[in-house]
């Protein structure tokens, strides 16, 4: 399932009246984050997991402005008056969000806000809104992950620009651990990173060995990955829990280990259709409850 829109509701002359609504999924931290040898190369892959954000428009006629719910969400007010402000329509309205993301975590959910609202309201103008346009949005905005794009994608955060489809893996289930608290994303990415000449090699390296993983749809290559990814951003970012959930990892045969980089989760990857799944999920979610009291299970989208 990718962020996907429904059509709009209402009339579309000038959005008066109408209605849009759309949805964005979210992602478990990243597959791999880091940088690569040229200028300026951060980077990230997604991997989309099946929680979403929810946003509906509705336009009212003479209001000035948007109102957004939660009033908190004041990004995605920023975006959605930029969305009607671009189609040059002459009205307000109200943006409702919500979903099952939680904030600050590291799951995309400000990225998510954003998007599903800029497609709400190009839903209730009638006006098509492609993701090279979003991007221009979004890079007025914040850095943001790449959940505009269906499936797997290798992103570029800080400059908001989409570096390449890779496509899409079989499904997995992924137990999370939260380490607690909550992360700026905009903060973290005006962090200086650390990473040496030999380890923006490594993630070139790495980001190679993932295109083709995905290519082959090899959970295992993909897995080792991610695991290699969580070890080097314990240079920027470390989780204080990741040796142990290595451990549990190693202990119950896990595809590898998954980390948001700039969030508070850590994630053991299990093939739901690997041999002992049901007990392997069992096992990781006991083992991982002696770390955190807030474990919970995601599944990873495909996009078949």
């Amino acid at each position: 399932m990718s962020s996907s829109t429904t059509a709009p509701v209402g009339a579309p002359v000038h959005g008066r009246g109408a209605t849009g609504v759309s949805t964005c999924f979210g992602t478990f931290g990243e597959l791999l984050q880091g940088v690569l040898p040229e200028p300026d190369a951060d980077f990230l892959v997604t991997l989309p997991v099946a929680r979403w954000t929810m946003a509906t428009f509705r336009a009212v006629p003479g209001a000035a402005g948007v109102s957004v719910r939660p009033g908190h969400k004041t990004k995605a007010r920023r975006i959605a008056e930029m969305v009607l402000e671009g189609a040059g329509a002459r009205l307000g309205g109200v943006l409702t969000l919500d979903g099952t993301l939680p904030e600050g975590k590291g799951m995309a959910s400000s990225s998510a806000d954003l998007v599903a609202a800029a497609r709400a309201v190009a839903n209730a103008l009638g006006t098509p809104l492609p993701e090279t346009r979003l991007e221009e949005l979004l890079r007025r905005i914040e850095p943001t992950d790449g959940v505009l794009y269906p499936g797997i994608v290798a992103f570029d955060h800080r400059r908001v620009r989409l570096r390449g489809l890779l496509g899409s893996l079989p499904t997995m289930t992924v137990v999370g651990l939260d380490e607690g608290g909550t992360v700026d994303t905009v903060a973290f990415n005006r962090i200086a990173k650390p990473f040496t000449t030999a380890d923006r090699r490594e993630y070139a390296r790495l980001l190679e060995r993932l295109t083709g993983a995905v290519r082959r749809r090899d959970l295992a290559e993909a897995g080792a990955v991610a695991t290699r990814s969580a070890e080097m951003n314990q240079a920027l970012w470390p989780k204080r829990t990741l040796p142990d959930v290595l451990r549990i990892g190693r202990e119950v045969g896990a595809l590898g280990i998954v980390a948001a980089h700039s969030g508070t989760m850590l994630g053991v990857l299990l093939d739901t259709a690997g041999p002992g799944y049901v007990e392997k999920v069992a096992a990781t979610v006991r083992a991982c409850s002696h770390l955190s009291d807030d474990v919970s299970l995601f599944r990873s989208l495909s996009f078949d």
